[in-house]
């Protein structure tokens, strides 16, 4: 037994179950030298063939699940809704309850795989050669996955087809299309204008009009624009963290090997990845000095999606780094306003580009300006907007209209946010400032969707490094995000009790996780930090007693793995 963990403060904390703990990595140990389990269960530490073996195995069981219950068009165009086995599979509820524990096993044993391979970079047995490796892997059975956590890639089909017949997706609703709840699109955005681009909406009717309107088809072609935006980010990240002094391994695998991003992105198929990717690039290439390229990169991704327009004044930022020159005083607002106003016109050029070749010009502000007509009672802002609406109905007022003015102000507030952290950050920290706006435009606005964490994490990553204490919150909200969001967003036949079959997947996936934080030989220790901070929390404030250590499984070292 090793010496007990101590905490931040000094105190001994242990590995909640150390005897359970040790006892398992004794049957590990045996197990592992068996030939059919040793790439899968063990192996030496240095070894890092077992990680993406079982991160390969974990994407595998996400495959294998998602066609049990992943996101299914059900119009007669679709291939897979006339398949005669996969129908059968589909309506048997103990082939659905199997396929659903399947999912929520594969997404916790990800989770379980990516956290060896950080302790494996943090270590310095795996660089960033392994890291990009286990992003490829790790994809690529999803690549065959049926959608999963949302049914936006038939709402991206559905606004390409709007497109395809002459309908502005700004100014026009996917429930105006005939079949529309059959091709799989979410109800709750049927009646909403386009948050997309221009870009990206001819990108989708380009799709609906090459797949003949076929969802499955459309899905993969999708499916291989996100799969792009990811290979974007894996490219960019490392690079863009070298720049800032951060290891690049550490910000592509916290980030982008992180089974949140991959499953949110590929699984889920979210443009999303190409609109973090072209920011990503916009920030790079101007630091090698492309700017002009740079700027157009800024100006893809917002015509993917226009909330990125936010980013614009901290790529202006950007032209003004001078690390060579770092006993320069900072750019003043002489200097800045030039800057804007480059940007401003590069970006505005190729959005009208664009706008002009989708023959929607600039209709997207008028969308964006206008969105949040649907809201979320678990966003912070959604919840104050419905409350005060109905409050106002009270008396007499009309509660969307009061709603939407709530809205609206918390959107002018990031925008003010936006502009005094332009102004006021130094230019070495535009991409900070990109990250802090974009947090402001998503947590003040009346929906949050959980992916919207995605856009963030990479921006803060390849600016600095943070504590260990917030790294392993980070883990902890990733894994916990992994499993809700898929279990949430289970498609079940109607026929079939959807709440005992998420009940049933999320019982395997908790306690999963519970082992994976509570129990593992290999992993338990990364959150002793977590709990002795909490610990110690609770032991000052109100004068508990502390609990005797008697020893733990594992020590974590300053890195973060454990020393073995």
């Amino acid at each position: 037994m090793t010496p007990p963990t101590l905490s931040p403060q000094g105190r001994s904390v242990q590995v909640p179950f150390p005897s359970l703990t040790a006892h398992l990595d004794r049957l590990r140990s045996r197990l592992s030298g068996l030939p059919v389990l040793r790439r899968i269960l063990g192996g030496p530490e240095a070894d890092v063939h077992v990680v993406l073996a079982q991160g390969l195995l974990a994407s595998i069981l996400v495959m294998v699940g998602s066609w049990g219950v992943g996101m299914l068009a059900t119009s007669q165009d679709s291939l897979f809704a006339r398949a005669a086995l996969l129908n059968m599979l589909r309506a048997d509820p103990a082939v659905v309850v199997a396929a659903s524990i399947l999912l929520a096993l594969g997404l916790m044993l990800l989770c379980r795989a990516w956290l060896r391979l950080g302790q494996r970079t943090m270590s310095g047995s795996a660089d960033m050669t392994v890291v990009r490796r286990a992003v490829l892997s790790w994809s690529a059975p999803m690549m065959l996955a049926f959608p999963i956590y949302s049914r936006d890639v038939y709402s991206y089909l559905a606004q390409g087809r709007l497109l395809h017949q002459d309908l502005n997706p700004y100014e026009n609703w996917v429930s105006q299309l005939p079949g529309w709840y059959a091709e799989g699109s979410d109800s709750l955005w049927s009646e909403s204008p386009s948050p997309y681009g221009p870009l990206f909406l001819i990108f989708a009717r380009a799709t609906y009009f090459l797949t003949g309107g076929v969802p499955e088809i459309g899905v993969m072609v999708l499916r291989l624009f996100a799969a792009a935006g990811v290979l974007v980010c894996l490219y960019a990240v490392p690079r863009l963290a070298s720049e800032h002094g951060v290891s690049p391994s550490w910000a592509t695998w916290i980030c982008i090997a992180n089974p949140f991003f991959l499953v949110a992105m590929v699984g889920g198929v979210h443009n999303d990845s190409v609109m973090v990717g072209g920011t990503l690039l916009a920030f790079l290439l101007i630091y090698r000095n492309r700017r002009v390229l740079g700027i157009v990169a800024a100006g893809v991704a917002i015509a993917i999606k226009p909330i990125v327009v936010l980013a614009l004044p901290f790529v202006g930022l950007a032209l003004l780094r001078r690390p060579s020159q770092a006993d320069l005083p900072e750019p003043g607002l002489s200097r800045k306003l030039p800057a804007w106003v480059g940007v401003g016109l590069v970006a505005g050029l190729t959005l009208a580009a664009f706008g002009a070749a989708s023959g929607l010009w600039f209709g997207w502000i008028e969308a964006m300006a206008t969105a949040g007509t649907a809201a979320f009672p678990y966003a912070p802002i959604g919840l104050l907007g419905l409350i005060v609406g109905w409050v106002a109905s009270w008396f007499g007022a009309d509660a969307t209209v009061v709603s939407g003015v709530v809205y609206s102000g918390f959107r002018a507030l990031s925008i003010v946010l936006t502009v005094w952290w332009a102004f006021r950050l130094r230019a070495a920290d535009a991409v900070l400032g990109c990250a802090l706006a974009l947090s402001a435009a998503a947590l003040l606005a009346p929906v949050i969707q959980p992916w919207y964490l995605l856009w963030l994490a990479p921006l803060f990553a390849v600016h600095r490094r943070y504590s260990d204490l917030l790294g392993i919150a980070w883990y902890v909200v990733s894994m916990v995000l992994v499993l809700i969001v898929a279990i949430e967003q289970l498609s079940v036949a109607q026929w079939i009790e959807s709440l005992p079959v998420q009940i049933t997947a999320g019982v395997v996936g908790v306690l999963y996780l519970a082992y994976i934080m509570l129990v593992d030989p290999k992993t338990a220790t990364l959150f002793v930090p977590l709990r002795a901070a909490v610990v110690d929390r609770w032991v000052g404030r109100f004068g508990l007693p502390e609990g005797r250590p008697t020893g733990t499984a594992g020590r974590t070292s300053s890195g973060g793995s454990p020393r073995e």
